[in-house]
């Protein structure tokens, strides 16, 4: 399994989803688009631990000048956001509207079919915000873009789907890169269960990204409109144009 994780003491699943091959042979642009865990771990306060800092500068060092914060208002809240800096941009675009606690969740329950229906609820309720996101990622005109929610899992999970599917990325290549998430698993339960001491048993699938849930979901929006992309142009009204927009900015130019 090949991973594309960018080391942090705090961030577990920052990923730069550039060298991605499309069908067409053209490549993604490394250092252009992140994806990540909450970006509200990061601090910029000079008086924080050595850790903290050093984490602060690699993540200026990436040269990030738009973030999209995915999750919900509570959880931004609770949890904090990245903090501001000059130069950068931040959209609150949170995509999930039936919230859903996947710790709680029992051992009998199958992450593969049951996340699949979570996304799919996602791709429903959550298509003026995905809207939003993509016109962010095309649009955006310096520096790199982060997208991001708690784990970088679920609803990132999604948006990075969404992005290369539009891109041209291979399916196999679209749910390999969504099983990446596996290399941070037991990172992320550590901090939730060090944020829970006191909570019981966890469900066995937490922090987990098997491909079944990919794979599921990805065919049942092929079932219902075809197509992640048919999809897109269905729902979100994703045209040409914005397709266009997604690969001058993502992909390497075409040589000459």
């Amino acid at each position: 399994m090949t991973t594309r994780h960018i080391p942090f003491a705090h961030l577990h699943n920052v990923r730069d989803l550039g060298g991605y091959r499309t069908t067409d042979n053209r490549t993604l642009r490394w250092g252009r688009l992140y994806r990540a865990d909450s970006l509200g771990k990061l601090t910029a306060d000079a008086e924080a631990d050595e850790a903290h800092r050093t984490d602060w500068a690699r993540y200026l060092a990436l040269d990030v000048r738009t973030v999209i914060d995915l999750r919900y208002d509570w959880e931004i809240d609770a949890k904090g956001r990245v903090p501001d800096h000059p130069g950068l941009t931040y959209h609150h675009l949170s995509i999930e509207h039936r919230p859903y606690d996947q710790p709680a969740l029992g051992p009998d329950v199958d992450p593969g079919r049951y996340l699949a229906d979570r996304y799919a609820e996602v791709a429903h309720d959550g298509v003026k915000e995905l809207r939003e996101a993509l016109d962010v990622i095309a649009y955006a005109q310096a520096g790199a873009v982060a997208f991001h929610c708690a784990s970088g899992k679920d609803r990132t999970g999604l948006l990075a789907a969404l992005v290369l599917a539009l891109l041209g990325v291979p399916e196999d290549v679209i749910i390999e890169d969504f099983t990446l998430t596996e290399l941070a698993t037991e990172r992320l339960l550590a901090d939730w269960r060090a944020a829970h001491p006191d909570h019981g048993p966890v469900w066995p699938g937490y922090g987990r990204a098997p491909a079944a849930v990919m794979r599921l979901f990805l065919d049942d929006l092929a079932e219902r409109y075809g197509s992640l992309q048919a999809y897109a142009a269905e729902l979100l009204a994703v045209d040409e144009k914005l397709v266009t927009a997604l690969r001058d900015s993502l992909l390497e130019p075409l040589p000459a």
